[in-house]
């Protein structure tokens, strides 16, 4: 009977009553849960790019250099702290505090696994659940660019002001499309909870084909490939990562927002980025990837989806989605800013709307009962968002304008130019005679010229007239 009810997923009647004891360990265990995944991560990441780029990554702390993240962890919090002289200090001192506390509290409703047995109690695997726990990430999200902003802001300086700024454009602009992707899965489960969207995703769904029973999969990133994709990207843009680490430009903005921070203070900020990594994989793998259920074809064992089992599956979706994350940043390079937005808000916006407008009316002629003419309604509505996405108007490319033109628009007084004809002489140091060199011997040849060399009458090799030479 244990075993049977340790199998079932949680519902919202499960929560809310745990024991207090119950509760602070799991908010324990959540987040030093999160701080060992950051530790993990920051050393998986600088391994997986040191492979790619072919080079040895860290490998002198630890086993094969595992805890160069825990030596760096301790070393931050004891470095000196330099707080400029024009920091607004209350401000500068609450802004990495806000970062970190909403990377934290945004996991308290991701769920780890079914219904567990710990000390004789009967609990979920998640901290607790509410009937608008996606929205309660996306506002832990929105409220954490505060800290950035107040970052920036706070430091009395430039740089980290732009950088402030820029995030907040960024967070706007793809917490969109990241919450338009979000709403198709609302759709189709039925609810925001965390626990029961992924209890919506347990079986496949049944489709009639032309009178053919299929099971369809059950996972969302297969049934809602668009909103996946769409999810991906905007998660990208949402925690700052590479291609789209515009507020942290090193080439352009020193470093972003936190070029003024230092320390412990500094470790939160860094600190919170990863936790932010691990968040949206977790939301991800919640949405769309089934959660904590055992994937294909491990589902097959009957005890995949029971007791602890669950926690391991969820972990492997989230560390595949994380390197995701820093597969990316080994690959692409950054993009403009200008770049930046223009697909967020004219590429990315304008799909995830098409993609609602067109499940919406698949799913209104799913409850109707047509025959095949359902079928023919789906694939029109699908042929007419298709066409509208192919043909959507693009803006006019502005007018080229030649060199000498751009020449004769410049302003009075500007620094002159040199001639275009301009050809730089070669460096005298490139210009040097190519000693010449003897020629390697191999085999019987070699030790024939070797034994030569030691017998009386051996010919000078190095000299231009020498047998080595009249061979060349």
């Amino acid at each position: 009977m244990i075993t049977t009810y340790l199998a079932q997923s949680p519902t919202l009647e499960d929560f809310g009553k745990d024991v207090w004891w119950l509760v602070l360990l799991k908010i324990v265990a959540v987040f030093v849960m999160l701080l060992l995944l950051t530790l993990f991560t920051i050393n998986y990441e600088r391994k997986v790019v040191a492979r790619m780029a072919v080079r040895p990554g860290p490998n002198q702390v630890g086993p094969n250099g595992w805890f160069q993240s825990l030596t760096d962890g301790l070393k931050l919090p004891f470095k000196e702290e330099i707080i400029p002289k024009t920091a607004d200090k209350a401000i500068y001192f609450l802004a990495p505090v806000i970062s970190a506390t909403c990377a934290f509290t945004a996991f308290a409703v991701i769920p780890f696994g079914p219904m567990v047995s710990i000390f004789g109690q009967r609990t979920p695997l998640q901290l607790t659940d509410t009937p608008v726990s996606v929205l309660l990430v996306l506002a832990c999200a929105s409220i954490g660019v505060y800290g950035i902003v107040l970052a920036g802001w706070a430091s009395g300086s430039t740089y980290p002001l732009l950088g402030g700024l820029r995030s907040t454009a960024q967070v706007i602009s793809y917490e969109v499309a990241m919450g338009l992707s979000i709403v198709a899965v609302f759709m189709t489960a039925g609810t925001m909870s965390t626990s029961e969207i992924i209890r919506a995703q347990e079986h496949g769904n049944p489709i009639n084909l032309f009178g053919l029973e299929v099971t369809a999969p059950g996972w969302y990133a297969v049934l809602l490939a668009p909103s996946f994709v769409i999810y991906a990207i905007s998660a990208v843009g949402e925690v700052n990562r590479a291609p789209f680490d515009l507020p942290e430009a090193e080439s352009e903005l020193v470093g972003g927002f936190h070029t003024e921070y230092s320390s412990f203070k500094f470790a939160m900020f860094f600190l919170a980025e990863y936790i932010n990594m691990i968040t949206v994989s977790a939301l991800c793998t919640t949405l769309f990837l089934g959660g904590w259920r055992a994937p294909w074809p491990i589902s097959f064992w009957e005890g995949a989806n029971s007791g602890w089992w669950p926690m391991l599956w969820f972990l492997g979706k989230v560390l595949l989605l994380l390197f995701g994350f820093i597969w990316l940043r080994a690959t692409l390079p950054r993009l403009r800013y200008d770049q930046f937005m223009r697909f967020g808000w004219k590429i990315l916006i304008p799909v995830s709307l098409l993609w609602i407008f067109a499940l919406a009316g698949i799913k209104i002629v799913q409850q109707q009962e047509g025959g095949p003419a359902q079928y023919l309604i789906i694939g029109s509505i699908v042929v007419v968002v298709l066409l509208l996405a192919l043909l959507w108007p693009s803006g006019k490319k502005e007018p080229t304008i030649s060199l000498d033109e751009q020449i004769a628009a410049r302003p009075k007084g500007s620094f002159p130019l040199p001639p275009m004809d301009l050809q730089v002489p070669p460096s005298p140091r490139a210009r040097r005679d190519v000693a010449e060199r003897q020629p390697a011997l191999t085999g019987a040849r070699g030790e024939t010229a070797a034994a030569g060399e030691t017998g009386p009458g051996a010919t000078d090799q190095s000299s231009p007239s020498g047998p080595a030479d009249k061979e060349v």
